[in-house]
């Protein structure tokens, strides 16, 4: 501590006679709580959590508010007339990234898309995706996997009642695999899914606002030793190395597999066939295959695992829904995405558990391109600027009784939503889960048809409750609490629960095995298990 004490003193030094003064918030900033010279506001920050403190902050400073740690700022957003403002309507000033060495230098070591400033690299990365993810190819492509893929779900469940969490898991990472590799993911065994959550929980933990040292803001730290920070270099690059040791192989996997057989149409086959014309190197690759499979593995299986939660906790929306489900289905075929606008309900629960636990709480942090003003306050060149998230879904004037769950609130709001997205009016946005402006998710279109699929089949074929304890006989309650129920990290997960999941009927039981042998004959057989 007395060598990080002597860095920062003397750091603060050569700035004051350069004639900067870190850690002090200059004029025109957002306000923001109090700095201490030097370090602003460091050691206020949170080590976990920090959407729940930057929730606490918005209440005492306003919607838009400043951060100051050393020399750099960080400006938060907290409401949606603010994200329309900012990242919408001024997303070629607010789309860049931050810099951030552990990320780029130590995890990823390459040119990950994520991370990337807007420019070439960046559009091109993204042509190549909305290629393959665009709406329409989610319709005539994609959708029929998805429902595929849940159906073996709730095979699954049928026989594995009292744990839920892994299902949900290999279920939306079968579905990106394959559409990416052509590889499925046919058992929660699988090697490359548990080495996936290994590696995601280790990024999510590093990424976090306050996890590491900020490096970025004072460079000298990465010539410390290491131990003074929780030996962050070695965690940093083994994460990396679980990244490296799980695509490298799989990539390898499908050069050889189109050498002996030619392309099985799988967006990593689509971009091989592109790659001398677009001048993409193997890592450029392999990063691009790891970002979509990392984000296509944790939105969907996330939001399963919330809509379980929600549906325990509030047992009377869970009847409300499958009484929709019952009228409109029956019990002799589970539903499929043909059904989305007849089950207006369902779509309201899955927008619901999207707003009420979204899985990146305080999304990805922007940069700003050039100074920029709102509503009278600066935003500087080179700032941070943090779309809370979870902020705005639980700002009461933007939705009433946040805490609570409820999908009614959504009962003008049953379109996609990308349709929201779009619009002009910022408060006929339904959500923020996918990010806003240029940097929306690209697989928002994959992402919709996949949880709503997976959420009315498990609403049509299961009664989700409480565990019961095996010494007491009473219910145990599932731990939905902000603060103790779910992952430390960059991304929200739920942390392990026991739930009971039963079949609501034996002709439903008898239904599910029959369209899994269907969907394992006509659809699921067309990809490779490693």
């Amino acid at each position: 501590m007395f060598h990080i004490i002597v860095v920062l003193l003397v750091w603060g030094i050569i700035s004051w006679l350069r004639g900067t003064f870190p850690g002090s918030r200059g004029r025109g900033l957002p306000p923001g709580p109090p700095c201490v010279p030097i370090i602003g506001n460091a050691l206020q920050v949170p080590k976990t959590r920090i959407h729940l403190k930057l929730t606490q902050w918005a209440k005492t400073y306003g919607p838009i508010f400043s951060l100051k740690i050393g020399s750099s700022t960080t400006v938060v957003i907290n409401s949606p007339y603010l994200v329309k403002q900012l990242l919408d309507k001024q997303s070629a000033k607010y789309s860049d990234r931050p810099t951030m060495y552990i990320a780029n230098e130590l995890i990823f070591r390459g040119d990950h898309l994520m991370f990337l400033n807007i420019g070439e690299t960046w559009r091109r990365g993204r042509r190549l995706y909305h290629e393959h993810f665009n709406e329409m190819m989610c319709e005539q492509h994609h959708v029929a996997l998805q429902n595929a893929e849940a159906t073996q779900m709730l095979r699954d469940l049928c026989f594995n009642l009292e744990g839920p969490i892994s299902h949900p898991k290999r279920y939306s990472n079968s579905v990106i695999m394959s559409i990416v590799l052509g590889i499925r993911t046919p058992t929660c065994e699988t090697a490359h899914m548990k080495e996936l959550y290994r590696f995601m929980e280790g990024l999510s933990e590093i990424l976090e606002i306050g996890a590491t040292p900020p490096i970025d803001v004072f460079p000298v730290f990465k010539y410390l030793p290491e131990t003074l920070f929780r030996n962050w270099k070695s965690r940093s690059r083994a994460v990396g190395d679980i990244l490296t040791n799980l695509y490298e192989p799989l990539v390898r996997h499908v050069v050889q597999r189109r050498q002996k057989a030619g392309s099985k149409g799988c967006f990593l086959d689509n971009v091989l066939d592109q790659q001398s014309k677009l001048g993409l190197s193997d890592r450029e690759i392999l990063l691009m295959v790891g970002n979509l499979v990392e984000g296509g593995s944790d939105t969907m299986a996330s939001m399963l695992l919330v809509l379980i939660q929600a549906m325990i906790k509030y047992p009377h929306i869970q009847k409300q829904a499958q009484a929709q489900i019952d009228e409109e289905i029956g019990e002799d075929r589970s539903p499929t995405w043909e059904d989305f606008a007849s089950l207006p309900l369902v779509t309201m629960v899955v927008k619901e558990c999207l707003r009420w636990r979204p899985v990146a709480p305080t999304a990805f942090p922007h940069a700003a391109k050039e100074d920029g003003k709102i509503d009278g306050l600066l935003i500087p060149k080179g700032s941070t600027v943090v779309l809370n998230v979870w902020g705005v879904h639980h700002n009461p004037d933007s939705y009433a009784d946040p805490d609570t769950f409820n999908p009614w609130r959504y009962k003008n709001h049953t379109s996609l939503a990308p349709t929201y997205a779009a619009s002009s009016d910022y408060e006929n946005r339904d959500h923020y889960a996918y990010g806003s402006g240029r940097r929306i998710c690209p697989g928002i279109h994959l992402a919709e048809r996949g949880i709503f699929i997976a959420c009315a089949k498990m609403l049509w074929a299961f009664d989700m409750s409480e565990p019961i304890h095996t010494q007491t006989g009473m219910p145990v309650p599932v731990d939905v609490d902000a603060e103790t129920g779910y992952m430390d990290g960059f991304l929200s997960c739920a942390k392990d629960f026991k739930a009971t999941i039963r079949v609501r009927s034996e002709s439903r039981r008898e239904t599910i095995l029959r369209e899994f042998e269907t969907a394992e004959r006509d659809v699921l057989s067309r990809y490779e298990c490693l």
